[in-house]
């Protein structure tokens, strides 16, 4: 039966890459769909672009493990912070202001709106680079549930997994990758839902499901914490929410989802239809995770449930979901599980391929062309860059044991930390000048990789300090709150370097801002 399911949804994502390279014609249609895209279509691209196995198994499974129940505030924030307010305050500004700029990514904003050159090359690099662990993520929680479920061994799911991906988007470009995340879009609301009322109604209902979990100890052997309405690291769980939450507004496959929209109205309609969205599914994942402990165990005598192995001293966080599932699950649920992260994850993989190859064809490519490039020209490069992107990510995703939340953390961490304030501030200030975006760039790419460097060589003692009674870590020891500081500093950063300097040419400037007159 999952078997059967998994075949039939491949060949429908293939099928529609092959129907939608009929629309694809021009470098615009194949990178924003030429900006024609609907409410429904719009909200689903940015939501399965938002939640992919990385929520589901990696942060779904970590985070319940370590809050409980109040790991669904994470999935709270996603929908009000991440989808709501991003739609309100930036939807609007980033589709109108782009359009007049005629900016086709997020590095051509940054020359156009900021007139610089330079710019443009340093975004596109960060673009490329920092994507890539966040595809590589995107890999590994897919492959652990393949390999858990269907017993196909981790580096087979990963490289099928890239090839049908590389199919679908290499053929029919932003249109295929639209359709796609619609219809896993309905698969993913159906699956979440299905899974939580599955997974609770197993541990005999949510009343004895919050009792049992107030029973067993978290992290500091305290019980009766793992019930509550704020778990026992609530300043941690601020990090995560933060990171998670916030995080979208400067990553450039999120926001490139207002550029293709096609008008405001559809802008209105797209933020209830995508907090809805993001309310059932990550919602729904992190309320799933928070049940963790109640399937899963790190007792070798304890037989009743699955054991959770630990890895170098530490839990392997990213089985835990997969093993409830396995327990939990009669099998033709469990295909549509699988079927369901798949979904997820080929939708925020197709969006990663696609923002990364078309930022490095028409931002540093095209540009470096003597001469100018055909569009046929255009689209081929960045259908070989999308092989490519997929080939470097595979690589970096065979190390089975890089945990799924550090290489989310990181990827996020150095984009948003680096594109956040200067561009939600660039469509609202005429004051933000190229100076603040060049320190802003400076201090999410070397904050970043100096905190991962000095992470992975154990740099960072275990630190902790009372609060309420209760031990919390020390935020910047993780790489999920250095990842939240990345991108709150950048918000201060970026307005006081502004004061300092100047920007060029303010008549260009005030022209630029008559698009929201206009629009």
């Amino acid at each position: 039966m999952k078997w059967v399911i998994l075949v039939l949804y491949l060949c429908l994502m293939v099928g529609i890459g092959i129907y939608c390279n009929k629309k694809t014609k021009s470098v615009d249609d194949f990178v924003l769909g030429g900006r024609s895209i609907g409410p429904w279509f719009s909200a689903f691209a940015f939501g399965t672009s938002y939640f992919s196995a990385v929520v589901f198994i990696g942060y779904a499974g970590q985070f319940g493990w370590k809050y409980g129940i109040s790991a669904s505030w994470i999935g709270l924030g996603n929908a009000l912070i991440g989808s709501l307010l991003a739609w309100v305050i930036l939807g609007r500004r980033t589709r109108t202001m782009t359009k007049f700029l005629d900016c086709a990514t997020m590095p051509e904003f940054f020359e156009k709106r900021y007139q610089s050159k330079a710019l443009k090359i340093a975004s596109s690099l960060i673009v490329f680079i920092f994507l890539i662990p966040y595809t590589a993520s995107v890999y590994n929680g897919l492959s652990r549930l393949f390999e858990s479920s269907l017993g196909i061994p981790y580096i087979y799911c990963i490289i099928i997994m890239a090839v049908f991906t590389a199919i679908y988007v290499i053929a029919g470009g932003f249109h295929a990758t639209a359709l796609n995340d619609f219809v896993q879009g309905i698969i993913m609301l159906i699956g979440i839902i299905s899974v939580v009322v599955t997974i609770v109604n197993y541990q005999g209902g949510f009343g004895t499901a919050m009792q049992n979990l107030g029973q067993i100890s978290d992290d500091s052997g305290n019980t009766q914490t793992l019930n509550t309405i704020f778990g026992p690291y609530p300043a941690d769980l601020l990090g995560v929410v933060i990171l998670t939450s916030l995080g979208t507004w400067g990553l450039p496959q999120m926001i490139q989802k207002f550029y293709s929209i096609s008008d405001d109205n559809a802008i209105k309609r797209g933020s209830i239809i995508s907090t809805i969205f993001a309310l059932i599914v990550s919602g729904g994942c992190y309320f799933l995770g928070g049940f963790g402990r109640l399937f899963c165990t790190t007792d070798e005598t304890d037989s009743t449930k699955t054991l959770i192995n630990i890895i170098n001293g530490k839990l392997e966080y990213d089985a835990i979901v997969p093993s409830m599932l396995e327990n939990a699950l009669p099998e033709f649920l469990l295909g549509l599980i699988v079927v369901l992260v798949l979904s997820a994850s080929m939708s925020t993989l197709s969006s990663l391929v696609l923002t990364s190859s078309s930022t490095l064809t028409l931002d540093l490519i095209k540009p470096a062309m003597k001469h100018n490039m055909t569009e046929k020209k255009q689209v081929l490069i960045i259908r070989i860059f999308i092989a490519i992107f997929l080939l470097i990510s595979v690589i970096m995703a065979a190390n089975k044991n890089a945990y799924i939340t550090t290489l989310m953390s990181i990827s996020w961490g150095a984009l948003s930390g680096s594109f956040l304030a200067p561009f939600m501030l660039g469509l609202f200030s005429k004051k933000i000048t190229p100076a603040s975006v060049w320190a802003c760039f400076g201090f999410g790419v070397i904050f970043t990789l100096v905190h991962t460097c000095l992470f992975l060589m154990g740099w960072f003692p275990e630190l902790t300090q009372k609060v309420n009674s209760l031990p919390i870590p020390i935020t910047l020891t993780s790489p999920l709150n250095a990842g939240a500081f990345c991108m709150i500093f950048s918000l201060v950063l970026c307005p006081i370097v502004s004061q300092f300097t100047k920007t060029k040419n303010p008549q260009e400037i005030d022209k630029i801002f008559t698009c929201y007159q206009e629009g």
